[in-house]
């Protein structure tokens, strides 16, 4: 039986499904949620949700929400809390509980639909393919082979998703991700997708561009800069696909004080690393990090350097030394190397 059957059959024996998404989910999670909530829909669950937490502040993350009308709900912890028999969790884009989301860590999990790198996936059903390269790759194989209905709003989600993911099939795309777009194509709406293409750009956000322009140091291929203290957490992975794009730098890892905790975004398009190996190897002692070879990100928390000082320019140093250190160390790059 394949995946897409097996999955359809646990569905169909469930009363509800409450779909969780990542912290601050971008639109390759929102749109394998509400794909998997269409195959729900389908498989006769009557009661479906589709929960986050975080933020969903990044521009083209807003615009998805509402262009697309999605219907989400805050993350509520009496949704995994003595589940009884029929009400299924999922997680979609992210794979571990207490893992970049507000599930306790152990909870049991019904439903995995992932392609990040992970470890000790446990779950009733999962489908974790590391080689694919968008999570709604997987959704879109799932609802043709399913014949679930497509309106233009899925379509269209799952395609811009993909496109996303993939930097518009730059980074990480497999034939799977071309496949899945051409079986998409018919039902996407195009006007729709350039509008979620372009979305506006808040002041602040290209101000916190600015800032990690201004602070970057090069050693190497390898390009680390900051944003300082800011409010602007989906700036530091727009700063990183564009400093990327600098010539002669191969690896840009941007990182900023969002709040009570450093969050990083890095890009490589260098061959000789896995960017999600080195920033997880970098900070998991004291956070959370790791991702692909070709993008990762990270997030770890102030801890005692909260109360060290009051003064942000003091604790920015600070953290720059300290982040700095580690993922030069990391990269092999510790020596010392020109700085721009």
């Amino acid at each position: 039986m394949s995946q897409a059957r097996t999955l359809y059959d646990l569905l169909g024996d469930a009363d509800s499904l409450a779909i969780v998404c990542h912290n601050n989910p971008d639109p390759d999670c929102l749109s394998s949620a509400l794909a998997l909530g269409r195959i729900a829909a389908a498989a006769g669950v009557d009661e479906r949700r589709i929960l986050y937490s975080g933020r969903i502040s990044h521009q083209q993350n807003r615009a998805f929400v509402n262009l697309l009308d999605l219907d989400l709900q805050p993350f509520d912890p009496e949704v995994v809390h003595d589940r009884p028999d029929g009400a299924l969790l999922a997680f979609v884009d992210h794979a571990i509980p207490g893992a970049n989301n507000e599930v306790p860590p152990g909870t049991p999990v019904d439903v995995v639909i992932d392609h990040h790198p992970a470890e000790g996936i446990d779950a009733r059903f999962v489908d974790h393919r590391e080689a694919v390269g968008a999570t709604a790759t997987i959704l879109a194989e799932y609802v043709a082979e399913l014949d679930v209905e497509v309106d233009a709003t899925l379509a269209t989600a799952l395609t811009f998703a993909i496109r996303r993911e993939t930097l518009g099939f730059l980074r990480g795309a497999t034939p799977a991700e071309y496949e899945a777009v051409a079986s998409l194509h018919d039902r996407t709406d195009r006007d729709l997708l350039r509008r979620l293409s372009t979305p506006s750009v808040s002041g602040e956000t290209v101000d916190a561009i600015a800032d990690a322009i201004r602070n970057r140091v090069v050693r190497g291929g390898t390009l680390l800069t900051h944003v300082g203290r800011t409010n602007e957490r989906d700036a530091l992975p727009q700063a990183a696909d564009y400093l990327a794009t600098l010539e002669g730098v191969e690896t840009a890892v941007v990182f900023g004080i969002v709040d009570d905790a450093i969050h990083l975004s890095g890009r490589s398009t260098d061959p000789r690393i896995n960017l999600g190996d080195a920033l997880g190897d970098a900070f998991d002692d004291v956070g959370s990090a790791g991702g692909h070879r070709e993008m990762a990100g990270g997030q770890i928390p102030l801890g005692i350097f909260a109360d060290y000082t009051t003064d942000d320019a003091t604790l920015v140093d600070i953290v720059n030394r300290l982040v700095s250190n580690r993922v030069f160390a990391a990269l092999g790059l510790d020596d010392g190397g020109d700085e721009d």
